[in-house]
C-alpha cells in the first residue's frame, strides 16, 4: 500500500472531523467534486470502499492519529 500524499491525509483527516466535502471544498478554495476525488483517490490508495472505512485504516496504518479525531463535547460527555 502506497501512503496517502499531504492533500489526501490533509482532506480525509478534514472529513473524518465530520466535515462534508462542501465544508471541506469551501476551506480548501476548490470545488465539492475535487473533493470528492481526492477521497476517491485516497480510498483507493487506502484500499478502503467508503469514508468510515477509510479512516478506520488510515487510523490503523498511522496515517492519521486518533488525536487528530476531535469528538464533540455532546458525544463525549453521552459516552461517559
Amino acid at each position: 500500500m502506497r501512503g496517502l500524499t499531504a492533500r489526501q491525509r490533509e482532506v480525509l483527516l478534514l472529513a473524518a472531523n465530520g466535515n462534508t466535502n462542501a465544508e471541506i471544498a469551501a476551506w480548501r478554495g476548490v470545488t465539492p467534486h475535487s473533493v470528492a476525488e481526492i477521497l476517491s483517490a485516497a480510498y483507493r490508495r487506502l484500499g478502503a470502499a467508503d469514508r468510515a472505512q477509510a479512516v478506520a485504516i488510515a487510523l490503523a496504518v498511522g496515517e492519521l492519529g486518533v488525536h487528530q479525531i476531535h469528538i464533540p463535547d455532546q458525544q463525549r460527555e453521552a459516552a461517559a
